[in-house]
């Protein structure tokens, strides 16, 4: 829950501001300013972008909406204006250099550091709550995920490492390959979570028939089974528009897959390394996770399947909060589950191990299925 108080708000907002700016700066601060500038796909923005572009969100809405203070950079509100450019322009826009833009966010900051100690956070809506620093804070971390594929899709010597997954839970072996979930109406969204974004609201009632759903996300050896049997090849698995996009892509395996020799090897921020078998697979499409489940004898979970999985407690009847979405360390995946009288199948794309973990759908993840 978030805390209510307004000193307790003030460290809330102050801790989730900073971890936030720890990852940008960690994120554009382990490349020279050469690799800042480049654009490492047309799908992605310049790292410099972005980073310009979460402190020009900052000041309009923190600074000017908020604290009614005067713009301090007016002429560049254009070039980072999200609708304005469009990902593949934006290399050339006349951004701020390196040095100018991180001078930028340092200085933005700073003031908005200053107004935290001020808020009252009543009054208006973007105060009530501090849901306009909630909502700031959010937006640097969806864009840190950004930044994050972007390191992915990137040329040229490593600069990240990820470390190992950590072990699984203790109890995983023991676990059933899967769960009924109770048919019957749950609360879907929010109208009570000061931060929830507009399309995370209102509360509502949506009633979804019973299913199962899978307790461990869908592993990379289970993953390789598909291929080993001619599942990217064969159009009965694939919806009509997953295998238009087969066929134009020509994909055959997940994106950072190669075979070598007998097995797998994948590419991870700039890393050739044998693909681990127990890790939940990552980096594949919602076609590539929709074949695997049909192949499966599954399906993916609708929406509201996968948030009444993730909330509905059966006990009590009723929503149990989750954890915030745009935490950085917990990434969306796809799980097994579905419908019954049988649906499952799924995986996670989040480095680690989701374990019991539920979590929304996500389009570059593969997702649960249901039977």
């Amino acid at each position: 829950m978030t805390p209510t108080g307004t000193e307790a708000l003030r460290d809330l907002v102050a801790s989730n501001l900073a971890t936030a700016r720890e990852r940008t700066e960690l994120l554009t601060g382990c490349v020279d300013d050469g690799d800042l500038v480049r654009q490492h796909s047309p799908l992605m923005s310049p790292l410099v972008w972005d980073l310009a572009h979460v402190a020009n969100q900052e000041e309009l809405w923190l600074l000017r909406e908020v604290g009614g203070r005067e713009p301090m950079r007016p002429e560049i509100d254009p070039l980072y204006d999200a609708f304005e450019h469009p990902r593949a322009e934006r290399p050339t826009l006349p951004l701020l250099p390196p040095g100018e833009a991180r001078a930028y966010a340092h200085e933005v900051r700073g003031r908005v550091l200053d107004l935290v100690e001020a808020a009252t956070f009543t009054g208006a809506r973007l105060l009530s709550g501090a849901f306009a620093f909630g909502m700031i804070a959010q937006h640097e971390q969806q864009h840190d995920e950004t930044m994050l594929i972007t390191h992915q899709l990137r040329k040229g010597a490593p600069a990240l490492t990820a470390p190992p997954p950590a072990a699984p839970p203790a109890d995983v072996p023991s676990l059933p390959r899967e769960v009924l979930i109770p048919g019957g109406p749950f609360t879907m969204g929010t109208s009570a979570e000061p931060w929830a974004l507009d399309n995370e609201r209102p509360a509502h009632a949506v009633t979804v028939p019973a299913f199962y759903l899978d307790t461990t996300p869908v592993t990379n050896v289970a993953f390789a089974e598909f291929l080993a049997d001619g599942g990217y090849d064969d159009p009965r698995w694939w919806s009509p528009a997953g295998w238009a996009h087969r066929q134009r892509t020509g994909q055959t395996a997940p994106l950072y897959w190669r075979r070598e020799g007998s097995g797998w090897v994948r590419t991870r921020f700039g890393v050739r390394e044998p693909v681990p078998p127990a890790e939940p697979v990552m980096h594949v499409s919602w076609y590539e996770a929709d074949a695997y489940a049909a192949w499966a004898g599954r399906r993916l979970p609708t929406e509201a399947e996968w948030e009444k999985a993730a909330r509905h407690d059966p006990v009590t009847g009723r929503s149990t909060p989750t954890r915030r979405r745009s935490s950085a360390a917990r990434r969306p995946g796809w799980r097994r589950g579905g419908s019954c009288p049988r649906a499952s199948a799924g995986g996670g794309i989040a480095p680690g191990w989701p374990g019991r973990a539920w979590g929304p759908r996500h389009p570059r993840g593969t997702g649960a299925t249901a039977r």
